[in-house]
């Protein structure tokens, strides 16, 4: 049974794509690590997966509409004035609605800060919070929206160690009840340590597939180099035929998530390989 499913899915802005040519499959209570340079697109995919950015062709399909997605921090304004206990309590709002009495639920909220380690702070303003704690006051909201898919991006970003692992520690506890989290990370110790399954983007797939398999140093350094050969105004391409099989060695060590070899091996108008030049649209270098 699968969580989502990507069908030929493109994501952009203003009709250019920021992450094209996506197909396949996350199984239900996969716990899979989304890899890739900056700029490769990983947030864009979050993104598209709730709805946050449209397809531009393709498609997205997940087997619910309850989803958690905790964005990147830089994204949330710690300005707002409320409480870490009003922040938790937005995770009621899908069941309950946005008035529901956080009197009758506030044995519950209390039992999720303690969960991320913030018993007695449920009175503080979140803009006092330090990076780690308001982290887990995100988290603590996660806990509260009880969703059977998480989305996170970059989770662990700026916080201390303690607070990673403590967060890790939940993540694992989430996938040992069957939910399914996609998690963007840069982090490859920790995504080499945690997630089993990775899939590694450079603005399109590159490999996907168990993280001891696919996360290697040919797949990385292609992953690098067609995301710095990246092409902002190109526009939007339709799929394209295969005519060749690229970089032997990295193509080797990609693999998709059924265990074959995935397509790393041939780019798109979007791209510009070092190694084969531009390759133009519908054709292979």
């Amino acid at each position: 049974m699968s969580a989502i499913r990507f069908r030929g899915l493109t994501l952009g802005y203003d009709r250019h794509p920021a992450v094209h040519h996506l197909d396949g499959t996350v199984a239900s209570g996969d716990l899979l690590a989304l890899v890739g340079p900056n700029g490769a697109g990983k947030s864009t995919l979050l993104k598209g997966i709730v709805g946050e950015v449209g397809a531009l062709d393709g498609a997205v399909e997940t087997g619910t509409k309850a989803i958690a997605y905790l964005p990147q921090a830089a994204e949330i304004d710690r300005s707002f004035p409320v409480s870490v206990l009003d922040l938790a309590a937005m995770g009621l709002w899908r069941p309950f609605g946005a008035w529901a009495s956080l009197k009758r639920h506030r044995p519950r909220l209390l039992d999720a800060l303690a969960a991320v380690g913030l018993s007695g702070f449920e009175d503080r303003p979140i803009g006092t919070l330090s990076g780690g704690q308001f982290q887990r006051a995100l988290f603590a909201r996660l806990i509260l929206q009880d969703a059977r898919l998480i989305l996170l991006d970059e989770p662990f970003t700026g916080i201390d160690e303690r607070t990673t692992a403590d967060l890790l520690a939940l993540i694992r506890g989430w996938h040992g009840e069957g939910r399914t989290v996609v998690a963007a990370l840069h982090d490859l110790h920790q995504v080499r340590a945690h997630f089993p399954s990775t899939l590694v983007l450079a603005r399109r797939p590159i490999a996907w597939g168990s993280t001891a398999e696919v996360l290697t140093p040919p797949v990385l350094a292609r992953a690098l180099a067609l995301s710095e050969a990246w092409d902002e105004a190109a526009a939007i391409c339709r799929h394209g035929t295969r005519a060749g099989t690229g970089d032997e060695a990295a193509s080797a060590a990609a693999h998709d998530h059924h265990g074959h070899r995935h397509d790393d091996g041939h780019d798109h108008a979007h791209a510009h390989s070092p190694s084969h030049g531009h390759a133009g649209h519908g054709a292979a270098p």
